[in-house]
């Protein structure tokens, strides 16, 4: 506070400060019986860039219609994998201070698993992070390509985050500078370069690169909407975004870091890495984009399909279901709609008791084509015997080629 109150006083009303101020603390501690434990603010800014970042890619995981809680089922393999592989990635490299410059064995191998201290490489969480979320998704039977499209803007979103714990430990910024939002570096921090005066502001690289990857989630966002990106290519964009900012970010900073000569240049190992991963990038975006995939909305595996609501008929007809509502099973194993069976296994139709019978037969169609046969057969049987047709002549009347009592010499000859 007494910082801001000093540069506020040094600039006129209404400009901003002249300089972001060192931050006043970088952790806590919890009394424990034993002793104390330290949360590190660093490790509170990576944690709420990976809660954040899980949320907005739980949303969009929904939306793509991907099984509920698949999301947690792959996270818990990714966020550990990708922890690992960050910190693997750092410690190669900026290996001098655990192996010691030109692996001299001065180093002290103790501080590798001391993440607190800072230092996560982001391809090292990538790559791990990636091959933990591709056992994470055969678990769920769902698309590693499909989770990583979701995933990418949130990815970008956790970056944004997580990189403010490189301002509470006071590391990663870059080369001086006399413009009003330069950083303050303690003096006494382990990290303030030898050779610069006490009152010297740095680059906050970790504010631009905050900011960059910000705006990277709502052109990621954007882009997707407009395109709708599957089989991975809108985590490919994110690829060339971050690493697009990422060279111009990473040649601003002033801390040790391995230096790699190509092609005549000599610059920090991370710049060629942004450039060799923007290229790869972009190969895969435009190779993806050519080819083509007729079920690539699905987030399924092949095989891995939910089963449908309602189980249809094995050759694909009307649902089971459907068909014991609107039908019953006749004497014959046959199924005749609209009828009921009796205690004998005949079907009783419904029957109309304002309609006598003789009307139903005399509103039915009476040509030479065929039509009328029935009508002619069912009037055949009780004019012959004077009373109601029997079980098998029933089972006669109305089949083609049938032979009946007083028939029309046409339907002999109808088939």
């Amino acid at each position: 506070m007494q910082t801001l109150l000093t540069a506020a006083a040094l600039v006129p009303a209404g400009m901003v400060p002249a300089s972001i101020p060192s931050p006043a603390w970088s952790g806590f501690d919890i009394p424990l019986p034993w002793g104390s434990l330290r949360i590190h603010a660093y490790a509170l800014c990576i944690l709420a860039g990976i809660v954040v970042g899980l949320w907005l890619t739980s949303v969009r995981w929904a939306k793509r219609g991907a099984p509920e809680g698949s999301v947690w089922d792959i996270a818990i393999w990714a966020i550990p994998f990708g922890i690992i592989g960050g910190r693997l990635y750092h410690v190669f490299s900026s290996p001098d201070a655990y192996f010691g410059p030109g692996f001299d064995g001065t180093g002290d191998l103790s501080l590798i698993p001391q993440i607190q201290r800072g230092g996560l490489g982001i391809w090292g969480a990538v790559v791990l992070g990636a091959f933990g979320a591709w056992i994470g998704c055969r678990r769920a039977g769902v698309k590693l390509t499909a989770f990583l499209d979701a995933a990418a803007p949130g990815l970008l979103l956790a970056q944004a985050l997580g990189r403010w714990g490189n301002y509470f430990n006071q590391e990663l910024f870059g080369g001086p500078t006399t413009l009003p939002w330069g950083l303050q570096v303690d003096a006494d921090n382990a990290n303030f370069p030898a050779g610069y005066p006490a009152d010297t502001l740095f680059h906050p690289t970790f504010l631009y690169e905050s900011l960059w990857n910000i705006a990277g989630v709502l052109i990621l966002l954007a882009l997707d909407r407009r395109f709708h990106f599957r089989r991975g290519r809108l985590f490919w964009l994110y690829a060339m975004y971050y690493t697009l900012g990422r060279v111009w970010i990473e040649a601003m900073r002033i801390d040790d870091a391995e230096q790699i000569s190509l092609f005549g240049i000599t610059t920090r190992l991370n710049v060629w890495t942004s450039i060799f991963v923007f290229l790869a990038a972009l190969a895969a975006f435009i190779w993806l984009g050519r080819r083509k995939d007729g079920n690539a909305d699905s987030v399924y595996l092949p095989g891995r399909e939910p089963a449908p609501a309602v189980a249809a008929k094995a050759d694909g007809g009307t649902p089971a279901s459907a068909e014991a509502a609107g039908s019953s099973v006749v004497g014959d194993g046959s199924k005749e709609p609209g009828s009921a069976p009796n205690v004998t296994g005949n079907p009783v139709r419904d029957t109309d008791p304002v309609v006598s019978d003789s009307e139903s037969r005399d509103n039915l169609p009476d040509n030479q084509n065929g039509s009328g046969l029935a009508s002619a057969q069912t009037e055949a049987v009780p004019a012959s015997t004077g009373g109601t047709p029997t079980g098998a002549e029933s089972r006669n009347i109305g089949k083609s080629g049938g032979t009946g009592t007083g028939t029309a010499p046409e339907a002999d000859s109808s088939r």
